[in-house]
């Protein structure tokens, strides 16, 4: 069972991404995009509501995208989480019937807060620690250090 809608992983992965490669440059979302074999499109919704958060920021222009609005350390994973919940829950209000309702809903609502306690105490830092640990982001690149 996954507990994270598909939404929320997207926005930690696009986040944890952006962390990784904007070396001092943006990150395009067609970059993104392509590096996760996803549409452009899926993205970029989610991408925007992070914007609107604060956690990323949008740069305009032919080498544009998205860098981070803070610093990794600054941004936990359960206020990456609850964003992209709301954008969500913006695109498709929820329409419950009354035993869910009043009855499931509430307890699904306490698991959730539970696990988005948890998710507040790590970092973005802490991601990205741990995915440069296994190989992931941007290597440095060999080609421009040669000698003739």
């Amino acid at each position: 069972m996954k507990l994270l809608p598909r939404t929320a992983r997207f926005a930690l992965m696009a986040t944890l991404d952006v962390a990784l490669h904007a070396r001092g440059r943006p990150v395009s979302s067609k970059q993104l995009a392509a590096r996760h074999d996803l549409p452009p499109r899926r993205l970029e919704t989610v991408l925007q509501a992070l914007v609107r958060a604060g956690i990323l920021k949008s740069v305009r222009g032919p080498a544009g995208g998205y860098a981070l609005a803070r610093e990794r350390r600054r941004l936990s994973v359960g206020e990456i989480v609850r964003v992209a919940l709301r954008a969500e829950e913006e695109e498709a209000p929820d329409v419950a019937p009354p035993l869910l309702s009043a009855v499931l809903e509430p307890i699904i609502a306490e698991a959730e807060e539970s696990a988005l306690r948890r998710l507040d105490d790590v970092t973005l830092d802490d991601l990205h620690a741990r995915a440069v640990a296994l190989g992931f982001g941007e290597r440095p690149d060999a080609s421009g250090a040669f000698e003739i």
